[in-house]
């Protein structure tokens, strides 16, 4: 399904069933997220207050990698400053690079699914503890990654007082509008 009827979908989803998060996989059609195609579908998330992820980072399956370069994101930042954005499955190799993009747009986030947290790298985890607390999200990636075991890593990540309950839970809170 493309085009407009996909987006008449979307605004279904919303509104029977509450949907909360939109995704783009770019690997899986070898276009970047900056790719004009996917501009009708980031305005109708702006319209709906409806977050959307895109997956950042090199795929695990063998497939393209550079569709995925969060750097990509910059000009959809940049256009669309109101979207609300969220890179999926962590950012490796290109962290230092997604960091800088989530110091720069105030609508941009990361969300660290398909990633266990004993391997998340420092400059990561400096991130979350200084500027970029609200800025991360966690995720398990169940079954690939078990919640338990995600759960189990994170609580003993390095972190300040306070940002584990922004990372586990409040974070998703705010970005989703749950109560």
């Amino acid at each position: 399904m493309a085009g407009m009827e996909a987006l008449r979908l979307l605004e279904r989803l919303v509104a029977r069933h509450g949907l909360r998060l939109a995704r783009v996989v770019p690997f899986l059609v070898n276009r970047p997220p900056n790719d004009k195609v996917y501009y009708p579908l980031y305005a109708k998330c702006i319209e709906l207050d409806l977050p959307i992820s895109v997956n950042t980072g090199i795929p695990g399956p063998p497939m393209p990698a550079e569709p995925q370069r969060p750097l990509h994101l910059d000009e959809v930042c940049l256009f669309y400053p109101e979207l609300k954005l969220i890179m999926a499955h962590g950012a490796d190799p290109w962290w230092g690079e997604a960091i800088r993009l989530l110091l720069k747009y105030p609508n941009l986030y990361m969300m660290t699914s398909a990633y266990a947290p004993k391997y998340l790298p420092q400059e990561l985890i400096h991130f979350m503890n200084t500027r970029g607390a609200h800025k991360v999200l966690f995720a398990s990636d169940h079954p690939f990654l078990s919640f338990e075991r995600c759960l189990t890593e994170a609580a003993v990540l390095p972190l300040r007082e306070g940002v584990l309950a922004r990372y586990l839970r409040e974070n998703a809170l705010a970005l989703f509008r749950w109560d």
